[in-house]
């Protein structure tokens, strides 16, 4: 995993997503999940080009299931979007790189 990108957890999500100064984009995922596999190099390049403008991070749901029954993932991958600790927008399954930029850049 990309230095850029932080694995969250179910403990540490409020902490490093809800309360982060910048914008935050969460990748939910699974070891299983093929699509996850095919969105996690594009997640890992967003993160390095974003680095000091939003934060990146991934969570595993298998290993951390409050987290994304809170905010209603029922399909992964997800990126959820988080703002001044609001959900504020979201994406399901593997969409080119050009759609995750398109919904960081509302926030950044």
């Amino acid at each position: 995993m990309s230095e850029h990108v932080s694995e969250v957890t179910d403990a540490n999500f409020e902490q490093e997503i809800l309360q982060s100064p910048l914008p935050a984009l969460v990748d939910f995922w699974a070891a299983w999940c093929g699509p996850c596999r095919v969105i996690g190099p594009i997640v890992e390049e967003i993160a390095e080009e974003y680095k000091d403008r939003a934060r990146v991070a991934k969570m595993n749901v298998d290993d951390n299931p409050g987290t994304p029954a809170r905010y209603g993932v029922r399909g992964i991958p997800a990126l959820l979007l988080f703002k001044n600790g609001e959900l504020v927008d979201q994406v399901i399954g593997a969409v080119p790189k050009a759609q995750v930029v398109s919904l960081l850049e509302k926030a950044v």
